[in-house]
């Protein structure tokens, strides 16, 4: 991010605010350079509001457990009509430590609906519950029958990390250990988790990544149960590696140009990133993975998208699978997991559901990313804006010029969570340095999603919003993303809910997914141009009616 940080900003915001060029003779509700346009949904019997026993933070679209606390996602499976998905939570925390696997399953990756603890912690003295994954044995590999659910899983005691299996006969509501566990036990590794499955159908056998330290390892089963190894892929600039994940996809929807993508979850400091997920694209041989190119892509380069899982749709053609992922990611940060002011539940959130594909972007195959279509169905009526002129907020100028109807200008939100989606460009005449959306504004505080022009960057500072102060050095840092002029524009896609902000730059390209903590109550819209003139050629803000996980599970 080029200008000062925000929360400088914020000392002259008071005098310097939105200011979008009207025409004479205008009202200032409905300026010249802005054209509405009709809506296209109605909002009948919907509720855009939060219930008013909520607290402050709770999300209205996001995943959030009733009490305690949450964290790794592990990878959902489709079975019975339904998505199966669990993720680490912790019932004791914070008194006490060790997870579990809690179920909740969804029709839509929209909605959800919680299913209980389907794998307890301590339960086979092996230890706690931690990340792994689990998969539909179709063909009865491993002689638990077919259609069983199996999950291996690492369980941790006195330090030391096994994995383990657990079955489920009753479509993944509930799991029993495997006699023979564990599966795999450590060879005196520090660092030996995380396992991820998917079945190789070139090969006829079910592959594994297992994180290991600095490394992710390779090994390969045709039961579920007994694992050779394989081969490393070895890294020594991204920390400890974590949540590993593999999966093929098809290149720019072509089922003739398919290739394997590594993912895992790092340390990026080394690479000016915070931890997230980091990504190739290579070959898998069966043997070893060979990348396309030594430096990581990221999957998301915001301050909160970690230990993700990305996941195929097996009702469809094996052409549109290899074209089509999903993907889930922790929206968190352990920089600041515990410090974050929530008051009934701890750990964050679970990103939106994304859906991915991988398509050629600057000569480079790149996962790129769009929340996932149901969204859509919670949109409600759109209030639209087209030709805006942002001139820039720095331009001397007396509080007394100023015009105080005209930060109304920008149509504000009426729900909890909204969507913005938003074409900007540097005018030509008087080109913009930066332009910057002010989310969750009110009471002097604010998070700011915008675009660099100069550097050719989207970012997302908070460091003025209200949790800002209180949180270590790490959350108040900028986080940008990769955001050059397509077509003389560049464009955001912004899902804003109570306590985060995900951003979908130039239809996916980049990704920029943060908590945001605005002062309680607080959800004005704003927009400041820097150096210049930016035009917003298009502007969208939908509502985003509240999804309530159903909690009688």
């Amino acid at each position: 991010m080029a200008a000062t940080t925000l929360a400088a900003a914020a000392v002259i915001a008071a005098v310097l605010a939105v200011v979008l060029a009207p025409g004479p003779g205008t009202p200032p509700t409905a300026p010249p350079n802005a054209t509405p346009e009709a809506s296209d949904r109605p909002d009948a019997g919907r509720d855009f509001t939060r219930p008013d026993d909520w607290s402050t933070y709770r999300p209205a679209v996001h995943l959030t457990p009733e009490e305690r606390w949450m964290n790794d996602p592990q990878r959902p499976f489709w079975l019975d009509g339904r998505w199966h998905y669990y993720y680490l939570y912790n019932a004791d925390y914070p008194e006490g430590n060790g997870t579990e696997w809690y179920h909740a399953t969804s029709t839509d990756l929209v909605h959800w609906r919680e299913e209980g603890v389907a794998i307890e912690k301590y339960a086979n003295g092996l230890g706690d519950i931690e990340t792994g994954s689990a998969v539909v044995d179709t063909e009865d590999t491993a002689g638990f029958g077919r259609g069983a659910v199996i999950a291996i899983m690492t369980q941790q005691a006195d330090g030391v990390q096994r994995q383990s299996l657990f079955v489920s006969t009753d479509g993944g509501f509930r799991f029993e250990p495997f006699d023979g566990n564990p599966v795999m036990d450590n060879p005196g590794a520090e660092h030996w988790r995380d396992p991820k499955i998917v079945w190789d159908d070139e090969r006829r056998e079910w592959l594994m990544v297992l994180a290991e330290g600095h490394k992710i390892g390779f090994y390969t089963s045709p039961d579920l149960r007994d694992w050779t190894y394989r081969s490393a892929f070895e890294r020594d600039d991204l920390g400890i590696l974590e949540c590993p994940d593999l999966f093929r996809m098809s290149v720019d929807g072509d089922p003739a140009r398919s290739t394997w993508v590594l993912a895992a979850g790092v340390n990026g400091a080394e690479h000016g990133k915070t931890t997230g997920t980091a990504y190739w694209t290579g070959a898998w041989d069966g043997e070893r993975f060979t990348t396309d190119a030594a430096e990581p892509a990221w999957l998301d380069h915001g301050a909160d998208f970690y230990a993700a899982v990305t996941w195929d749709d097996p009702r469809r053609s094996e052409s549109d699978r290899l074209a089509t992922r999903y993907a889930i990611g922790w929206l968190n940060n352990w920089a600041y997991a515990g410090d974050l002011p929530t008051e009934d539940w701890h750990g964050g959130a679970d990103s939106l559901v994304r859906e991915l594909a991988l398509r050629t972007v600057d000569g480079r195959p790149t996962l790129v990313s769009s929340p996932v279509a149901g969204l859509e169905s919670l949109e409600g009526e759109a209030a639209k804006r087209r030709g805006l002129r942002v001139t820039d907020a720095a331009a001397p100028r007396s509080a007394a010029d100023l015009d105080p109807a005209a930060s109304a200008e920008l149509p504000q939100p009426q729900s909890d969570a909204y969507r913005l989606r938003v074409e900007v460009a540097p005018d030509p005449d008087d080109p913009a340095s930066e332009v910057r959306f002010r989310v969750k504004e009110g009471d002097g505080s604010f998070a700011a999603v915008g675009v660099d022009f100069a550097s050719g960057t989207a970012f997302v500072a908070r460091d003025a919003d209200a949790a800002a102060a209180s949180m270590p050095d790490a959350y108040r840092a900028v986080r940008s993303a990769p955001a050059p002029l397509r077509d003389g524009v560049v464009t955001l896609d912004v899902v804003v809910d109570a306590s985060s902000v995900e951003v979908f730059v130039n239809g996916g390209e980049s990704s920029l997914s943060s908590l945001v903590f605005g002062a309680p109550g607080a959800n004005g819209l704003s927009v400041e141009s820097v150096g210049g003139t930016t035009e917003v050629r298009s502007l969208r803000l939908a509502p985003l009616a509240v999804a309530p996980v159903d909690r009688h599970g």
